[in-house]
């Protein structure tokens, strides 16, 4: 091989080496929050604002988002970032499921796919059954206006977890080449999908 070719390439492999670095290099953390002093909520000459710890301080070792509170909650958790109790009162343990359902089948928006491990890795059922949602697939009858009030979804999605503004987080799943799992009724609004490992263990 001439050497000039042999140059060329060591000068390529370097260029693929020092671009491989930069994108390894920590991002900066651009998020802002508001401090409660100033966030119109708090009254600024309250005792309260002493004790209560700034969002800021709370937030900004979590796993960043761009919307929201601007954390992204499920990858804290999956980090070890954070380790929620499931519920206030009681120490009855999680019961973590990896079922998906998929929602709005009939509808005119892309597809929901709910993960039911998202949700479950920290929160207990009673959290949402029977109260906010039955347990049988399809029987809710999820309304987007409801949740856009705060209800169903709503009561966590623009509170807590991720805002209603980020709608492809939920309408994640494209109609174009779906087919609704096998067993899934005509018509049918919804689908529950259990993965093989949870099937064979049943």
């Amino acid at each position: 091989m001439p050497r000039a070719a042999i140059l060329r390439f060591v000068a390529q492999v370097l260029a693929c080496a020092t671009v491989a670095v930069h994108a390894q290099a920590p991002q900066p953390d651009f998020r802002q929050w508001v401090a409660i002093e100033k966030d119109g909520v708090h009254d600024p000459k309250g005792p309260a604002v002493q004790s209560l710890q700034q969002p800021r301080e709370a937030l900004q070792p979590l796993a960043p988002d761009g919307a929201g509170n601007q954390v992204r909650w499920v990858e804290a958790l999956r980090q070890g970032q954070i380790n929620p109790r499931p519920r206030l009162h009681g120490t009855q343990p999680l019961e973590v499921r990896d079922t998906e359902i998929y929602l709005n089948l009939r509808g005119g928006t892309p597809i929901v796919k709910f993960p039911h491990l998202a949700h479950t890795q920290w929160l207990a059922c009673a959290n949402c059954h029977e109260g906010l949602f039955r347990k049988e697939v399809g029987t809710s009858g999820l309304d987007m206006r409801r949740i856009l009030q705060g209800e169903q979804c709503g009561v966590c999605h623009g509170a807590v977890s991720f805002p209603l503004t980020e709608c492809n987080k939920c309408h994640n799943t494209s109609r174009i080449g779906f087919h609704a799992p096998d067993g899934t009724p005509q018509g049918a609004r919804a689908a529950l999908v259990v993965p093989p490992s949870t099937s064979a263990a049943r």
